[in-house]
């Protein structure tokens, strides 16, 4: 579930520290499941907004990347998916030029040294090969940029025969990026973590990881095992 930075993404941060890129700063390519307010936002706050229980190794990644957890990033939105974040109609214009999208727009302002790219639930109704070639061009300029991606796969499977999820492995395998594989997390929680509409996750606070009822809900296994990612990718990126 939790990714390895390997010897490619070390190559892609380093790049990417060179190309004046921040290294306290993350973004996020994503839907409204991705929005600071029921995503990673709570992690921004300061202490005693959010309860850590066992995972408090955590704290550390936290500490790094904390101006980024309730940032509102600008590649991610309500109804994002794949085709809005390559979109220049998608863009913020007060604060893009002109020809950016969403993600370039993105990068430009905030210099994220790592980005989670969490797309896919509202693409349900893109072809898969569609889907796979606008990932690959997000995923392909996420690298040019110097910004490791961790890919993210879903819980639900709106697109029919998990083919979404396929392809992200597919593209992680191929590029040598992490993957944080959020499908795999939700399968032992009731319903798979997914509300009845099959498309949003239970529950509705992402930041207590000491309660066990709260770590059988949807947003709060996506935020623990986003987290999780985040800090492994920044160990692994950042060895000597």
């Amino acid at each position: 579930m939790i990714p390895a930075a390997g010897e490619n993404a070390r190559r892609i941060y380093q790049d990417g520290i060179g190309f004046g890129n921040d290294p306290h700063a993350f973004s996020i390519l994503g839907d409204c499941l991705s929005l600071p307010v029921i995503f990673l936002g709570v992690f921004g706050r300061g202490l005693g907004q959010y309860h850590l229980g066992d995972y408090f190794y955590l704290q550390p990644a936290i500490d790094q990347f904390r101006p980024s957890f309730s940032r509102q990033s600008i590649s991610n939105g309500n109804g994002f998916n794949t085709a809005a974040v390559l979109s220049p109609l998608k863009a913020n214009p007060r604060l893009c030029k002109g020809s950016e999208n969403p993600m370039s727009c993105e990068y430009r302002v905030h210099r994220p040294s790592i980005a989670i790219i969490a797309l896919g639930t509202d693409d349900n109704t893109a072809f898969p090969e569609v889907f796979e070639q606008r990932m690959r061009e997000i995923v392909e300029f996420t690298i040019s940029s110097g910004v490791v991606p961790i890919l993210a796969t879903k819980a639900d499977n709106r697109e029919g025969n998990d083919a979404f999820n396929r392809i992200i492995a597919k593209l992680s395998y191929e590029y040598g990026i992490p993957m944080w594989n959020f499908w795999a997390a939700a399968q032992p929680l009731p319903l798979h973590g997914l509300s009845d509409d099959r498309g949003h996750l239970t529950g509705s606070n992402p930041g207590d990881f000491a309660s066990p009822a709260s770590l059988k809900k949807g947003t709060t296994v996506r935020s623990l095992t986003a987290l999780q990612a985040l800090d492994s990718v920044w160990h692994g990126v950042t060895v000597p």
